[in-house]
């Protein structure tokens, strides 16, 4: 269902986007920039196929894409006060204890040299090397629902390093080359610091195989669940001797009895049922904390094994471990939706703050989304299932 037809069936769509509107206002300075940001908004909602400065112009009923163009590039405004106003409506919805913080980065296929962050580097939306920018975004789920609540571009060498690139793309100087890991290092701790409630972090490899990404979470008492690769180097004392071994072979060694089907939540066609195991690593862990190395195989291809490394109360189940795990996919979801029916990859500016300005505004109308999915939920919790046979009369 598109984000249109959606909107024709929800009464107090309009209410509630007013409300957005009204509490991202302070992130901008003047009220021509409000009402620009509202009308680009409304275009990112609408049935628009393309999300670029003159289709959204053209449905604002602007007649030129002036005022569009500006908005992303020569105003005066903060993405990041945005990002911020954004982050605390969609946390206002989907807070839970046991909610989680979700770790990735994507694309965006660019031709050309000049937009900025782009180089040829691999591109997980594409399966391959491709001439792209590629962004770091944090994404919080719940039993309510999911949302991006983060983004930074990722900035190759090959710009951070060119003094004429970065001055034509506007890039400020306080932005140096940065890993990914060490930029979900930064945008992980800000969360956190700012009292996000989290149960688990989670990541794919590119993040888990990062020591000093999880030795953070680690040193903030902060449970996680992240993917690593099979071929990970492990090295522990065992009987005295130095032991160097890795994720498949540790896991190859396990008895058939250990494997446990387990659902990783839910999917298109049921529980994603997969089996599971866990093996605890010897390594110190803080005072009621253990760590485990976590694997998920496949029902019908027992050789295809995911590895984990688990970091959780020491009371945590192999159950736990494995929902926590099938949690990751709901950052997929997000940029799945993002980019499908909001435009996310539709980012026409080619400076830093326009990419900024671009992704915050989008996340905006994905957070408004997510708030509206929320409350139906919130509506329906706990509703008797009126298609549910009924008890007779004692």
């Amino acid at each position: 269902m598109s984000v249109s037809a959606w909107a024709s069936g929800v009464s107090d769509w309009q209410q509630a986007l007013e409300g957005l509107k009204a509490f991202i206002a302070p992130a901008f300075k003047r009220s021509e920039q409000r009402a620009t940001a509202g009308a680009f908004i409304d275009g990112l909602l609408s049935g628009a196929e393309r999300k670029t400065g003159w289709m959204l112009a053209e449905q604002a009923g602007f007649a030129r894409p002036y005022r569009i163009q500006s908005l992303l590039g020569r105003s005066r405004w903060s993405a990041d006060l945005l990002c911020e106003r954004v982050r605390n409506h969609a946390l206002e919805a989907l807070a839970d204890r046991d909610g989680v913080l979700i770790i990735d980065e994507t694309g965006f296929l660019k031709k050309g040299t000049h937009s900025v962050g782009v180089a040829r580097q691999y591109s997980g939306t594409a399966g391959r090397i491709e001439n792209c920018q590629v962004g770091v975004f944090a994404a919080y789920a719940s039993r309510w629902g999911q949302a991006l609540i983060d983004r930074q571009l990722y900035l190759p060498k090959s710009w951070a390093g060119d003094p004429a690139r970065r001055d034509s793309a506007q890039v400020p100087d306080e932005v140096a080359f940065a890993t990914k890991p060490a930029m979900a290092c930064e945008m992980i701790a800000r969360l956190l610091d700012e009292g996000t409630p989290c149960a688990f972090v989670l990541a794919d490899a590119v993040y888990g195989s990062d020591h000093s990404f999880r030795r953070m979470l680690e040193a903030r008492g902060q449970a996680y669940v992240l993917a690593v690769r099979s071929n990970h180097t492990l090295r522990f004392l065992e009987d005295w001797s130095l032991v160097q071994t890795d994720p498949r072979t540790m896991i190859a060694d396990l008895p058939a009895e250990t494997w446990t089907p387990l659902s990783a939540g839910e999917g298109a066609k049921g529980p994603r049922l997969y089996h599971w195991a866990r093996l605890p690593l010897k390594y110190q862990a803080g005072q009621g904390f253990s760590r485990w190395l976590l694997a998920r195989r496949s029902l019908r291809d027992p050789g295809a094994i995911a590895y984990y490394f688990a970091y959780a109360p020491s009371d945590a189940t192999l159950e736990d471990l494995a929902a926590a795990a099938g949690l990751r996919w709901a950052i997929e979801e997000c940029f799945l939706r993002a980019k499908d029916d909001l435009g996310l990859d539709h980012c026409e500016a080619r400076s830093w703050h326009g990419w900024h300005r671009h992704m915050s505004l989008v996340m905006a109308a994905a957070a408004f989304l997510a708030r509206i999915g929320a409350d139906q939920r919130r509506a329906a919790y706990g509703k008797q299932n009126e298609t549910s046979p009924k008890r007779p009369a004692a």
